[in-house]
């Protein structure tokens, strides 16, 4: 499989949509992304079981704020250094390079750095989904390290962070990344081909195609709503899918605070029933509440898309007066463990409701 120049916009779309609202913006990394194609060639995707079980495994990622990178992007060079530095600290070259998420610029950004360095893609990520934080994904879950981890700018600076836990990496990188402008390139998580292989959340490079492309073609029947929710009940991990809420953007409250972008967005209804949602996010949409009765909660999955277009709409991108269809999908099930849920379970980010399946709401 490869990810081909025709595929990026479907790609990017579809990246868009598992990013919840957050991950960068996607149409930033798919022009890095197309640029790199062109300049170096497609570079080839593949399974997570193709992997040698001692394979060397690097991932590729931006971190920061989103609304940040829209101003502050990436020059290649930045992402080349950080996975070159991380390869000296190792002590050896990697084998391929993997998204650690595949939400938004952070799904588009691997394929410029596999591009740039000649190296495979791994058609997998480490939470099927975005995430704010470095210890929010299954490897860590799991026990495999987040470090040693580099961290790079646009001038070219690096720092090295090793810690004895994910967690505390965040910390470190949140502080570097705030005194190198709040939009860096890490490479971070050096796994393992079998650690891939167990703990990755596998097809999820596929899967976000495939949500781009049946984005596409609902809009060719004038349907793209109907033909995304039809498309996502076929897949393995996000198949419990519905609309949410269908309304328009009434109140937005946005800060870049602490690294990230927090706030909320409310929206009333378009049939004039008088209903109300807010979602609340943290870079992604953590928690959509109707009325104050929870509609879908992290760790499953919850996407602003325009009513009409079913664009993925992020967190950076939301204004008062749009019209949106609030999505909620199921996460992948390496996602709801309990294990999974102490690491990245709402009371993770300061939510005070337990986890409910979206399945089991109403």
């Amino acid at each position: 499989m490869e990810i081909r120049l025709e595929d990026m916009e479907d790609f990017a779309r579809g990246a868009a949509f598992l990013g919840t609202g957050g991950g960068g913006d996607p149409y930033i990394g798919r022009l890095l992304a197309e640029n790199a194609i062109k300049q170096y060639g497609a570079p080839k995707v593949i399974t997570a079981d193709e992997l040698d079980d001692d394979a060397n495994v690097l991932t590729a990622a931006m971190l920061g704020s989103p609304p940040v990178l829209l101003e502050k992007g990436c020059s290649g060079e930045d992402l080349d250094l950080a996975i070159n530095r991380l390869e000296e600290k190792l002590g050896r070259k990697a084998d391929a390079i993997m998204p650690i998420e595949i939400g938004g610029v952070n799904s588009t950004l691997p394929i410029m750095a596999a591009a740039r360095l000649g190296l495979p893609l791994v058609d997998a990520d480490g939470m099927g989904r975005a995430f704010p934080e470095i210890q929010m994904v299954t490897f860590s879950v799991y026990g495999c390290s987040a470090t040693p981890l580099v961290i790079t700018d646009e001038h070219l600076n690096s720092v090295v962070v090793e810690t004895h836990d994910a967690k505390r990496a965040e910390d470190f990188v949140r502080a570097v990344a705030i005194q190198m402008g709040l939009s860096v390139m890490i490479s971070a998580y050096p796994l393992t081909g079998k650690q891939v292989k167990d703990y990755a959340v596998h097809g999820t490079m596929s899967l976000a195609l495939g949500i781009g492309q049946a984005i596409r073609e609902g809009r060719l029947k004038e349907n793209p709503v109907d033909r995304l929710i039809d498309y996502l009940r076929t897949t393995p991990y996000y198949n419990h899918a519905k609309v949410l809420f269908d309304g328009k953007v009434t109140d937005l409250k946005r800060e870049t605070t602490r690294g990230f972008a927090i706030g909320h967005c409310h929206l009333e209804a378009l049939d004039n029933s008088g209903r109300k949602m807010e979602v609340t996010f943290q870079n992604e949409h953590l928690v959509a509440r109707e009325n104050g009765e929870i509609r879908a909660i992290v760790p499953d999955l919850i996407c602003m898309i325009d009513r009409e277009t079913a664009e993925p709409v992020p967190v950076e991108h939301l204004r008062y007066g749009q019209r949106l269809k609030v999505i909620g999908t199921s996460a992948a099930p390496i996602m709801r463990t309990p294990e999974a849920l102490e690491v990245f379970g709402p009371h993770k980010f300061g939510l005070d409701a337990e986890f409910t399946p979206i399945e089991e709401l109403k």
